[in-house]
C-alpha cells in the first residue's frame, strides 16, 4: 500500500518511523522537508491511502477529497467535523466509493485494554457494577502555548476521546449511554481537566481525565459481581499491569492474579497493521462510534 502522510509534526513523524517504505510523499505547508506544500500537489496515481496528521479543523475537507477520489484514509483521533452530519456525509461517501476511513485511537491495541475486552466478552466478572477510567498527563503548558490546541474543547478532544473509544471497544455499551460533565480550567482557557459521569446506566461510568497530573497516569477498573478487574499504567510510559480479582463469598480476601505487560509501545505498529489488513479485506467503513463520540463531547461540553 502507498501512502502519503499529511502532517510532519510529532504524530507525523511517528507514522512515518511505522509506515517506513509504504510512504511515497509527505505533505506539509509548515515545513520545508515536506514533499508539498498542499495534499492537492501530489499526483492521484502515486498513492493508495493517506494519514492525515492535521489539526481537527481541515479534517472533513481533507477526508472529503481523498474520498471523492478513492482513497483509503487513516486519521488521527477524534473525527473532529463539528456535526453529526458531516459524519454521515464522510460514511456515505466511503461505502459509495468503497474505500476505509479508519480514525486512529491507538491506546484500543494496548496488549493489556485487549485482555480486559477478552475478560468482559468471557464474562468473567459477572454482571458488571461499575467502571471508572482514569487519563491524566501534565502537558497543561504545552497545550497552552501552542498556537492552535488551546482552544475549544480542550481535555475533552484529547484525552476524552481515547476514554470513549477504549468504553466503547472494552464494553460495547450502548450509544445511548449519557454523562454528566464537570470541567475545570486550572491553568487553560479550554477544559484542562474533566470528570464524565454516565446519569442512568449500569454499569456506572466515570470517566476522568487531567493535563494537570505530573506524573503520567492511567487506570481502568471493572469491578463486577464475580470479581473485578484493575489496569495500571500504559506501555508507553513503562510496565502496564493487569490485576484479576476473583470474589470470594460471603466476604474475604480475594484471589488474585497479575499479567505484567513490560515497557515497549507496540500499539502504533499494531495499529498501521490493523488499518492495512482492513483496506486489505475490504472491511466497509462505519463510523457510527465516531459520530457517538462526537455527539457526547459536544452535549458535556454545551456545543
Amino acid at each position: 500500500m502507498r501512502v502519503v502522510v499529511v502532517g510532519l509534526g510529532i504524530q507525523g513523524k511517528k507514522r512515518i518511523s511505522v509506515a517506513k517504505n509504504d510512504v511515497v510523499a509527505t505533505v506539509d505547508s509548515a515545513n520545508g522537508e515536506a514533499d508539498y506544500q498542499d495534499l492537492s500537489q501530489v499526483p492521484l496515481e502515486l498513492y493508495d491511502a493517506a494519514i492525515l496528521c492535521v489539526p481537527d479543523s481541515p479534517k472533513f475537507e481533507l477526508v472529503e477529497y481523498l474520498i471523492q477520489n478513492q482513497k483509503h484514509v487513516l486519521v488521527e483521533k477524534p473525527l473532529w467535523v463539528y456535526s453529526s452530519k458531516n459524519i454521515s456525509r464522510l460514511e456515505e461517501l466511503a461505502v459509495k466509493n468503497s474505500v476505509r476511513i479508519q480514525v486512529a485511537y491507538n491506546h484500543r491495541f494496548e496488549p493489556n485494554i485487549i485482555r480486559l475486552r477478552e475478560i468482559i466478552k468471557k464474562n468473567e466478572l459477572g454482571d458488571l457494577y461499575s467502571v471508572s477510567i482514569y487519563y491524566g498527563n501534565g502537558t497543561a503548558r504545552l497545550v497552552r502555548d501552542s498556537p492552535w490546541r488551546d482552544e475549544g474543547q480542550g481535555v475533552l478532544l484529547d484525552l476524552g476521546s481515547h476514554l470513549l473509544d477504549m468504553l466503547d471497544f472494552v464494553l460495547d455499551l450502548p450509544h445511548s449511554i449519557t454523562f454528566a460533565a464537570f470541567l475545570n480550567k486550572f491553568e487553560n482557557k479550554s477544559p484542562d481537566r474533566a470528570l464524565l459521569v454516565s446519569n442512568k446506566s449500569k454499569p456506572v461510568v466515570s470517566l476522568e481525565m487531567s493535563l494537570c497530573m505530573w506524573r503520567n497516569t492511567f487506570r481502568f477498573e471493572i469491578i463486577g459481581s464475580m470479581g473485578s478487574a484493575h489496569i495500571d499504567g500504559l506501555c508507553k510510559w513503562g510496565s502496564s499491569v493487569l490485576t484479576l480479582r476473583e470474589r470470594v463469598l460471603p466476604s474475604g480476601v480475594p484471589k488474585e492474579t497479575t499479567l505484567i505487560e513490560p515497557q515497549g509501545d507496540p500499539t502504533w505498529v499494531a495499529e498501521y497493521d490493523d488499518f492495512r489488513s482492513n483496506v486489505r479485506n475490504k472491511i466497509p467503513t462505519s463510523l457510527k462510534k465516531d459520530l457517538w463520540i462526537l455527539n457526547t463531547l459536544n452535549s458535556v461540553s454545551g456545543a
